[in-house]
Formats: structure tokens, C-alpha cells, sequence
């Protein structure tokens, strides 16, 4: 049977993002070259429904485009109601249950996956001449890319030559001939460490894509959950029930049995050829590419009238942002609980493109702690920076609880009025990073290491557990009962009805 609902089938999660109206269906031509992207970047720039492309000018006739999966919303209280789908939650649903939400399954334990005969993606299978990945609607994204990107909203699957451990991870692939993609594998993420145990032994890499999968198991694709930890464990913790899998055609791995297409095949152990350049989740698009692993598909499966999710990477939000940030917010969260810091939340702020989290400090608890602020930022360091999860985000602020972090606004007041430049800026050069921070030297890039910064914007008082000064705001600059005739009498004074709760005020 079947399984159904937003988290655990794909179909069915577009199918609920066109009944809430947070998704459209056009029916006008559309070129998947250029096109579609701009419609999906448009789309981003105006917290827009998210764009189901029916009818395509390129590619076989029924293949459709879906852009902007994990787009922001534009309807009063239902902002992340894209992103809660994925884990079918409520469309009001708010930042800090959604990462309470993902920590609670990392303490619960793992719910293996279900093994199915068969399943929806095998609607259709291609093997041998079959095979053509150009049939499919591919999508040019920026003028700049250096080529159309298959994978970039989709996750690998690999497995370790003695079959302890399956990843599932995120990682983007470009259409490199009707046979091959090409993309990244790098040493650090765990699709790079499966790969060089294969390439050691002299063998290929047994590997599959899936695209269409279903939403929580894409999530924790790109979650980065430790290493040797199977991912398709914590989806079953995630959504309360196993997730079905399928065995592939060709090479004994297990996919999801809901994904609207799976590639099969085997990533080359030497074989590298030109990827990129691409606009990227940083915001930039820069000149040249690099040589990358080549993947060989060798069977394709998919649904009838196939639907394939992608991303227009760049500047935030985007999916690289409220998903890849939001997962990244979970684990750091976990993690920073698990070290016993007085940290009430933590989060990748949509607007700094992955490239700082911000971290909320209970400041009673610190206080008794006894840390001063150059041991504390070492410990948030230590805990974040020596781990996966910490490898991807470069800059860390430290601010009191009394901000909400979800809120840009107030992390830049806090920023701009609590962050003292000659006392309160840590620097970490030996810590590990993501090489593809655009701020990086070339050094830092050959050697991995660097650009890695705990920002604090916490006062000298907050360490003594007291608050100086007042918040000059609405909730604390008048009494209740005035506050209360202004709410009430708000129309009468002439004024519009609030279109949505107004946003917690420090």
C-alpha cells in the first residue's frame, strides 16, 4: 500500500500545496532553458506560491517542473508553511517548534525503514538504450552556470563497501551527457568518505538519486546528522512511521518507494570531468568551475508524468536556506544541549545565506555557570566548530535570550547595539570549513581551514544573570491597559486591521 501525506510522499505534498493555494499550477508554455528559473527566483523575491510547470517546451511531453519546494509564504501566520509541510506539520507552525519538532526525533530512537516490492516510482523503469536524461525538462538556472543542473533538489544514496552504513545526502549534479552527470563529492561530507572506501578498493561507487522524494527524507538528506548515522532511521523517528524503500534495479541499494525519479547507477572511482560554475547558495556566481566525480546512470525509474523539484540557488532565501539552515539549526541545537551550554535556541538566520547561526543564551543559567565570555565562545567553538555540523556555518553570534533569533530585525539591533568590536570578536584559523565561503583566501580554501569566527552580543551583565536598561517598546514602554485600548480601538483610530500577529518585541 501506498503511503500517503506531505512528509512521506511527494505527489501528495504538491497536491496539498495547490489545495492551500501555496502552490500554481501553469499551464502556459514555459522553457525549462532560463524560463522557469526566473519565474522560481521571482518567486523567492515576492514569497510567491510555488511554481508547478506544466507544459514545457523542452523535454518529453509529461515531465513537469516544480520550483520553490521550500519557499517563505506570503499568508499572515503561515510564512514557513512550505517548510512544515515537509514534516506534516500545521502551515502555522513556527521556527522554534519546527526545530523542537527535528530535535526530539535525534533523542527518540530510529525507526528502520520499511522494505516494499515495489512501488510508485516503478511506474516506469529504462535500462540499457533506454536511458536518456536529456528527455527530461533539465533546467538551465542562471545565464552564468556552466551547464543545466539535474540534482538540486534531490539526495544521493550510497552505501559502504560492508554495507554498515547507507547515506542518504544532499549534493547538486549537472546533466553531463545522456548517460552521466557530474558534481561534487567532497572528503568532508559523507558522500565523499563513502566514496574514497569504494575508490581505495579500486571499484566503483554503487549509487542512486532520488528527486521527487518524499519532503522528509530530503530534509534529513540535508541535515548533518553524524557520520555512520543512517538517515533514513531518523525519518522514521521524524514522521512516527517507517519510510518504504525500495530495492533498485541494478545495484541492491534501497530507495524511497514514493520518489517521482530515481537514478541508478555508479559514481567512477578516477573519472572526473568540468562542473559548474553555478549561482550559489552564498548568493554568487563566479567564472570557472572545477573537475568533479562523474556518476553513470545506468537504469531510470519515475512516475508517470514525473515531477521534478529544483532550486535556483542564490541569494536568500531559497532552499539552500530554510532547509539546509533550518536542519543545521536543529543539529547545532542538539549538539550545544548535549555539551550542557545554557543555550535556549539555536538558528541559521534565512538572510545570512548559511554563513552565520545565531545562538540564543539563557542567561540565568549562564550566570551559573560562572563563564566569562572569552571561555564561553570557546566552548560554543569547540562544541560546533570541531563537529560536521559546524564545518558548514563560518560565523557564530552569541545574544542573549531576551531576542527573538528568528527575527532578523532583532539580531541586527542586538548586532548593532550589545556586540562591542574590540572585546567581543573570536577567531578560530585552525578550525575546519566548508571551502566554498566566498570571503575565504586561497590558502584557506587548498587547506580547509579558517574564516571560522563566535561573535558575542552578550552584555557584561548578562553574565551576572541581571539586564541593564529597558527595552523601549511597545510591550514595555506602556502599561498593560494602555496597550490593550491602542490593540482594541486600532481600527477605530482609522488604521488597517493587522494583517498578522504582530512579531515578538525584546
Amino acid at each position: 500500500m501506498t503511503q500517503h501525506g506531505s512528509a512521506l510522499n511527494f505527489r501528495d505534498f504538491v497536491s496539498e500545496l495547490l489545495a492551500a493555494g501555496d502552490a500554481v499550477d501553469i499551464r502556459e508554455p514555459v522553457s525549462p532553458t532560463l524560463e522557469a528559473a526566473a519565474v522560481t527566483r521571482r518567486v523567492y523575491d515576492t514569497r510567491s506560491p510555488a511554481p508547478l510547470f506544466s507544459r514545457l517546451t523542452e523535454g518529453d511531453e509529461g515531465f513537469r517542473l516544480l520550483g520553490a519546494p521550500a519557499g517563505l509564504g506570503s499568508c499572515p501566520g503561515q510564512t514557513y508553511g512550505r517548510l512544515a509541510a515537509h514534516f506534516g506539520l500545521g502551515r502555522d507552525t513556527t521556527p522554534r517548534d519546527l526545530l523542537e519538532h527535528l530535535v526530539e526525533a535525534m533523542d527518540a530512537a530510529p525507526v528502520p525503514p520499511r522494505i516494499v516490492p515495489t512501488g510508485p516510482c516503478k511506474e516506469n523503469v529504462l535500462t540499457g538504450d533506454a536511458v536518456d536524461l536529456t528527455r527530461f525538462p533539465v533546467p538551465l538556472l542562471h545565464q552564468q552556470d556552466g551547464g543545466r543542473y539535474f540534482g538540486t533538489y534531490g539526495f544521493h544514496v550510497v552505501r559502504t563497501p560492508d554495507g554498515s552504513w547507507t547515506s542518504w545526502s544532499v549534493s547538486r549534479t549537472m546533466l553531463h551527457g545522456p548517460t552521466t552527470l557530474v558534481g561534487p563529492a567532497m572528503p568532508q561530507q559523507h558522500l565523499g568518505m563513502i566514496h574514497r572506501m569504494w575508490r581505495e578498493r579500486g571499484e566503483r561507487t554503487p549509487w542512486a538519486m532520488v528527486l521527487g522524494a518524499p519532503p522528509a527524507a530530503l530534509a534529513a538528506a540535508g541535515m548533518p546528522l553524524p557520520a555512520e548515522v543512517d538517515e533514513d532511521g531518523y525519518v522514521g523517528a521524524l514522521t512516527g512511521t517507517p519510510v518504504d524503500v525500495m530495492r533498485t534495479e541494478t545495484n541492491g541499494l534501497y530507495v524511497p518507494a514514493n520518489a517521482e525519479i530515481v537514478l541508478e547507477g555508479y559514481i567512477s572511482p578516477d573519472e572526473t570531468a568540468p562542473e559548474g560554475p553555478m549561482g550559489e547558495y552564498h548568493g554568487y556566481a563566479f567564472s570557472e568551475g572545477r573537475p568533479q566525480p562523474v556518476f553513470h546512470v545506468e537504469a531510470v525509474t519515475h512516475r508517470d508524468r514525473a515531477i521534478l523539484p529544483f532550486c535556483v540557488a542564490g541569494v536568500p532565501p531559497e532552499e539552500n536556506h530554510t532547509v539546509w539552515g533550518t536542519m543545521i539549526s536543529a543539529a547545532s541545537l542538539h549538539r550545544l544541549r548535549a555539551q550542557g551550554l545554557p543555550v535556549s535556541l539555536a538558528w541559521c538566520s534565512y538572510e545570512a545565506a548559511t554563513c552565520w547561526i545565531v545562538v540564543a543564551v539563557d542567561t540565568r543559567k549562564l550566570a551559573a555557570t560562572g563563564l566569562t565570555e572569552r571561555r564561553l565562545a570557546d566552548a560554543v567553538a569547540e562544541a560546533l566548530f570541531g563537529s560536521h555540523t559546524g564545518w558548514l556555518v563560518p560565523k557564530v553570534l552569541l545574544v542573549a535570550d531576551d531576542i527573538d533569533i528568528t527575527d532578523i530585525d532583532q539580531v541586527v539591533w542586538a548586532l548593532a547595539t550589545r556586540h562591542h568590536p574590540a572585546t567581543g570578536h573570536y577567531v578560530y584559523p585552525e578550525a575546519p570549513g566548508i571551502p566554498m565561503v566566498p570571503y575565504l583566501t586561497d590558502d584557506e580554501v587548498r587547506a580547509g581551514r579558517g574564516g571560522k569566527s563566535v561573535v558575542s552580543c552578550l552584555l557584561p551583565a548578562d553574565f551576572e544573570g541581571e539586564t541593564r536598561g529597558v527595552t523601549a517598546s511597545f510591550r514595555n514602554s506602556f502599561p498593560e491597559d494602555v496597550r490593550r485600548r491602542v490593540t482594541d480601538r486600532w481600527t477605530a483610530y482609522g488604521f488597517p486591521a493587522p494583517s498578522e500577529t504582530p512579531r515578538p518585541a525584546a
